[in-house]
C-alpha cells in the first residue's frame, strides 16, 4: 500500500514537472525599453510589436526577438576627401532608436544588428557628399555649419529604414599626415619667425 502510494506520489511529482518545464518555455520577458517581434516557425515573423511584460509563447514553433527600443549612442567612422583633395577621418556620434511598429519589417528586411548594417552605409554616403564642398581649412573654421548640414541631410534616409536620429555630431576630425605635418610646419615656422623679423626691425 505504501509503496503504491510512493510511486504515485512520484508520477504527480514528475508530472509537475514536466508541467513546469513546458509553462517555462512558453513564457517570455520583454525588459523596460525593449520590444518584441515574434517570429513563428509556419507563418514566419507576424505584425504585431510586443510591449514589456510576461508573454506566452508555443513552445518550438514561436520566438521573441527583442529589439532596445531606448536611445542609445552609435560611433560610426568615415574616411573620406575634402574640396581640396585631402584625406579626412571623422567620427560621427549618433543617438537613435527604432521605431516600434517598423520593427517586424526592420527584422525581415535588415535583422536584428540594423544599426551596424544601416549606419555606416548612410554616414558614408552623406559625408562623401557633404565634406566635399568644403576645403580642409573650413572643415576647421566651419565644424558646426559641417555637422549641421551632415545631421539634416542624414534624419531622411534614416526614417526610410524606421529609425529616428536624437542627435546627430562630430566627436573626430582629422587629416591625412601629409596635411597634418605640413600644418605643423606652418604653424611652427609662423611662431619663431615671426619673432625674428621683429627683431630685425
Amino acid at each position: 500500500m505504501a509503496a503504491k502510494v510512493f510511486e504515485s506520489i512520484g508520477e504527480f511529482g514528475l508530472a509537475l514537472v514536466v508541467v513546469g518545464g513546458m509553462l517555462n518555455s512558453a513564457l517570455h520577458n520583454v525588459d523596460t525599453g525593449h520590444r518584441a517581434v515574434i517570429f513563428d516557425r509556419f507563418c514566419g515573423v507576424q505584425d504585431i510589436v510586443v510591449g514589456e511584460g510576461t508573454h506566452f509563447l508555443i513552445p518550438w514553433v514561436q520566438k521573441l526577438i527583442t529589439f532596445d527600443c531606448c536611445s542609445r549612442p552609435r560611433n560610426v567612422p568615415v574616411i573620406t576627401v575634402s574640396k581640396d583633395l585631402q584625406n579626412v577621418n571623422i567620427t560621427l556620434r549618433i543617438l537613435f532608436w527604432p521605431v516600434a511598429s517598423q520593427l517586424p519589417c526592420i527584422f525581415t528586411s535588415i535583422r536584428e544588428d540594423y544599426d551596424e548594417r544601416v549606419l555606416p552605409s548612410i554616414a558614408t554616403k552623406i559625408f562623401k557628399s557633404v565634406v566635399s564642398r568644403f576645403d580642409a581649412g573650413e572643415l576647421i573654421t566651419q565644424r558646426e555649419l559641417l555637422s549641421r548640414q551632415v545631421s539634416d541631410k542624414f534624419t531622411g534616409p534614416a526614417a526610410t529604414f524606421g529609425l529616428i536620429l536624437d542627435d546627430v555630431s562630430l566627436t573626430h576630425l582629422t587629416f591625412g599626415k601629409e596635411f597634418t605635418e605640413a600644418t605643423a610646419l606652418m604653424i611652427l615656422n609662423t611662431t619663431f619667425l615671426l619673432p625674428l623679423s621683429q627683431k630685425s626691425l
